[in-house]
């Protein structure tokens, strides 16, 4: 009996098909002070192929993540198979200068140039303004002169068929989706299972028809690998107080004998407003366990259960030490 696919959604406004699980590909950058560890370039291609062979038909990355070595090994291995899959779309990043962290009108086109370079793309299907929070000048970057009406520009010439917004912090999002008329957003680790920073922003974008991409549902990995495995919380060494609500949600799943990162996949997926859930990968191992994870039945008592803890709705990363190597 073959396997159940993976739902598709059409994305917002646009006309584009997504699976509803989307793969997340920062860490084949080796991206090692992020992660705690590296991927090779071998490991990484192996991931590549492993996503373009299954039945997902989405990938995110960004020019920025491992200042390039994400999008090149994707190309790479696009160029090997001589072709994107049929009906793959790929949504990739507008990033700043990492080197003087300026993010205007021309440092843009230089980042479109160098991801079309790398991916070996003629276009993009999503393109999003990624982390202006991290640039040298927020206003330099949003105004006139910036990256963020150079990447409606884009859109107008037909190098791009959708624009996003990808940043962190919900403050300073916000001011921007009601100023500019996106597609679509990115939030991540900030609607998951033990975080609901991001939850009034979703419902606002809905009312807006913008569609929501929600990345990083295991909170930067340990509702994946585990509390003990990986005691790490949104890429940063965690405390017991703050891995304390990971260890209650894996007692909880242990009882129903589910997986705590199937619990935190499907948290996302089953939510009606968001259109995609993105979810890193950085071997191909992980790509069948996630599948696999979107797939595993969860009884609705334990969703029940699941609703019953607490959560935080603070700003996840308010601390993080923000680094993209």
């Amino acid at each position: 009996m073959p396997a159940e696919p993976i739902p598709t959604t059409l994305l917002g406004r646009t006309n584009l098909h997504v699976s509803k699980v989307c793969f997340g590909t920062s860490s084949l950058g080796d991206m090692l002070d992020t992660y705690g560890y590296g991927v090779d370039e071998g490991r990484a291609r192996g991931t590549i192929r492993a996503i373009f062979s299954g039945p997902v038909n989405f990938l995110d990355t960004s020019r920025i993540y491992g200042f390039g070595r994400s999008e090149e090994r994707i190309g790479d291995v696009i160029r090997e198979r001589g072709r994107l899959p049929e009906g793959f779309v790929v949504s990739t990043k507008l990033d700043r200068d990492p080197e003087t962290n300026r993010f205007d009108a021309a440092q843009a086109r230089r980042s479109l140039e160098e991801s079309l370079k790398a991916l070996g793309l003629e276009r993009i299907d999503i393109l999003h303004l990624h982390d202006p929070e991290h640039a040298d000048s927020l206003e330099g970057t949003v105004g006139p002169k910036g990256a963020l009406p150079e990447l409606f520009r884009m859109k107008e010439e037909g190098l791009v068929q959708a624009v996003g917004l990808a940043a962190g912090s919900v403050e300073i999002m916000m001011p921007l989706l009601l100023e500019w008329d996106f597609d679509v957003l990115i939030t991540h680790n900030r609607f998951t299972l033990t975080n609901r920073n991001a939850d009034a922003m979703i419902d606002f974008a809905r009312s807006k028809g913008i569609a929501v991409l929600n990345a990083a549902p295991y909170a930067g990995g340990v509702l994946a690998k585990g509390s003990t495995a990986y005691p790490r919380y949104v890429y940063q060494e965690a405390s017991e107080e703050t891995l304390d609500p990971v260890r209650r949600i894996e007692a909880m799943c242990a009882r129903h004998e589910v997986p705590p990162g199937a619990a935190a996949l499907q948290f996302s997926m089953r939510d009606e407003r968001i259109a995609s859930t993105i979810c890193g990968v950085s071997k191909p191992e992980r790509v069948e366990q996630t599948i696999e994870w979107a797939r595993w039945p969860i009884p609705e008592a334990m969703w029940e259960e699941l609703a019953s803890l607490p959560f935080s709705t603070d700003d996840p990363e308010a601390n993080r030490q923000y680094d993209v190597r």
